[in-house]
């Protein structure tokens, strides 16, 4: 008896870019459960992480403390990395693509695999736009609240009884800790990093994409603060640099000379960060979820591919040596910034460029929407009870990030679906 013939691919008609509203909103339906679970399990890991981090970082053996809340922390982003992975991967099952994969024979990755496979270019892509600082804004919050005896009452206190002058601080867990361990530590981040990035190279090892993910961020946070630290004992040592005073000087004359140089960089202060949010922060996100996918975002060659610009990369491979380490040198943090968004850009193009316009629209929409329910409901709650509000607010606050996150997810997904089968019903292969 013959084996049954596979389904026939879902969706043949071509889905319009119109429809990624109802097409969130079906993946939402249909997902709802999978995504609040890991939702909520990310917000109480983390809500654990952060707790551990604040409690640690105070007490006797401080540097060992600091080191040790510096690893939390690592591993507070980490987990933002595995919830994100995790949202997208919960959504597979609902979507078109992945069900016409399935039906011609393509197994689907475990959960495992994919994080294992993404998170080394996903490491990159949350740093360089800067993704962890919503992790460290949160740390220092808790630090501030679960410590304020510690950080700002007892030292008011101590001065007062005493007459003392103990320097009042506030959330200092990420930031004393002493220059030559952060050095040390980002030095030994660093090769790990090295090390761990060939062995995802050679691809001989399921844990080498994980750990290449965490000796990145460990790297960044220990690296960071040594260069800031140093900086702070130096005092104003970078102002009197030959280079650093030259571009001021040039900067001033520019103003001098210009006289709409003012006005200009006061419009572009204002309206850039707007831009930003608007049109290329979903495209950052957009770029996380074609990686969950099965996709890849950070090669320069796919954003430029079928363009003369193609030509141009083809004979700088070819040229001299060390014409071609330069150009990596210059194109080197182009590439981790911008090449994953234009390779997101790239992938919506493929379903319109009212698809882009759908994407932004939600994606701002959301969290204007967001804003303005949670106004809503706190004036419908009232203050008439002083401390009421420190109760419900929690979760209240819970449920707002919960429906913001999930829709946001359910959105981008929508979107690479939309636009990966209209590829597919072309003929085309949106992932290669």
């Amino acid at each position: 008896m013959a084996p049954p013939r596979p389904a026939p691919p879902p969706a043949q008609r071509m889905p319009s870019p119109y429809s990624l509203p109802l097409h969130a909103l079906r993946l939402a339906g249909k997902c709802a459960l999978p995504l609040i679970l890991w939702f909520s399990a990310g917000e109480l890991l983390r809500w654990g992480l952060l707790y551990l981090a604040t409690e640690i970082s105070h007490g006797d053996f401080r540097q060992a403390r600091l080191v040790a809340t510096v690893v939390l922390l690592t591993l507070i982003v980490m987990l933002s990395m595995v919830i994100t992975s995790g949202l997208f991967y919960s959504l597979r099952g609902a979507m078109w693509e992945m069900r016409s994969r399935r039906a011609n024979g393509v197994e689907d990755e475990k959960f495992w695999s994919v994080l294992n496979r993404v998170a080394p270019t996903f490491a990159v892509i949350y740093l360089s736009w800067s993704f962890h600082v919503d992790d460290v804004v949160a740390f220092e919050q808790m630090d501030r609240l679960h410590n304020i005896d510690d950080n700002f009452y007892i030292p008011i206190l101590n001065n007062v009884a005493t007459g003392s002058d103990e320097e009042v601080t506030m959330a200092r867990g990420l930031m004393d800790l002493d220059w030559r361990v952060s050095l040390v530590a980002s030095i030994v981040a660093f090769v790990l990093r090295v090390w761990f990035g060939r062995m995802v190279e050679r691809g001989g090892n399921r844990y080498a994409g994980v750990a290449t993910a965490f000796a990145e961020f460990a790297f960044m946070f220990c690296g960071l603060n040594a260069v800031l630290t140093l900086a702070k004992l130096r005092g104003g040592w970078t102002e009197h640099r030959a280079v650093v005073a030259g571009a001021k000087d040039y900067l001033e004359q520019a103003k001098s000379s210009i006289p709409v140089w003012d006005a200009f960089t006061d419009f572009l202060g204002e309206v850039w960060p707007h831009v930003l949010d608007a049109l290329v922060t979903p495209f950052a996100w957009l770029a996380l979820a074609i990686l969950t996918f099965g996709g890849s975002v950070d090669d320069v060659r796919r954003v430029i591919r079928g363009s003369r610009l193609e030509t141009g990369l083809d004979r700088l491979e070819g040229s001299h040596e060390l014409t071609r380490k330069s150009f990596d040198r210059f194109a080197g943090g182009f590439q981790d910034r911008w090449v994953p968004v234009l390779n997101a850009l790239k992938v919506t193009s493929r379903g319109g460029l009212a698809l882009f316009g759908m994407v932004c629209l939600l994606y701002v929409g959301l969290r204007v929407g967001g804003d303005y329910a949670d106004r809503g409901v706190a004036t419908l709650i009232g203050a008439d009870v002083p401390y009421l509000w420190l109760v419900i607010s929690y979760p209240v606050s819970f449920v707002k990030d919960l429906l913001l996150t999930c829709l946001t997810f359910c959105v981008l997904a929508a979107a690479f679906d939309i636009a990966a089968t209209r590829a597919r019903l072309r003929g085309e292969n949106i992932t290669a």
